[in-house]
């Protein structure tokens, strides 16, 4: 019951995120392509980026809302959480000027808070891609199938 609850509550974060992290890109697009644009690691990605990373925080949402695709959208959340940690690590290693790109009130936060933001979505990823591995098959067994 318990592991059903805190895995519901990953995984509606994670829908919740990015929903409106994408949402926040796309209604602000003009400002978030050209802020992608300032980044001196992505520049030349700019346009690229400002359309595919919105489209992928979508996907990765349906990935979650339809239940035979939960699993692979945890392990989408986790790599999408992953380099989004690993390229604010770089910019705050190598770059003096760092523009921020995201969405909504995570904008607000410092880079730092974000990095921790970050990575406890990271961890939560974690968390809910090993309670899935440890919840008994949703799929009905052979002699289930049998008694139709």
């Amino acid at each position: 019951m318990l592991r059903k609850f805190v895995m519901e509550t990953i995984r509606l974060s994670f829908i919740l995120l990015f929903v409106y992290t994408a949402a926040s890109k796309f209604i602000d697009y003009e400002n978030f392509r050209a802020v992608i644009g300032q980044s001196p690691l992505i520049t030349r990605f700019a346009p690229v980026l400002a359309v595919v990373v919105p489209i992928a925080e979508i996907v990765i949402a349906l990935l979650l809302v339809i239940p035979r695709y939960r699993r692979a959208g945890l392990y989408a959340s986790f790599a999408i959480m992953t380099l989004f940690t690993v390229y604010i690590i770089v910019l705050l290693t190598l770059s003096e000027k760092i523009p921020c790109s995201c969405g909504g009130v995570i904008s607000q936060m410092s880079w730092t808070q974000h990095l921790y933001f970050n990575i406890v979505f990271m961890l939560l990823a974690l968390l809910g891609m090993w309670l899935y591995t440890k919840q008994p098959d949703d799929h009905p067994s052979s002699s289930e199938l049998i008694h139709v």
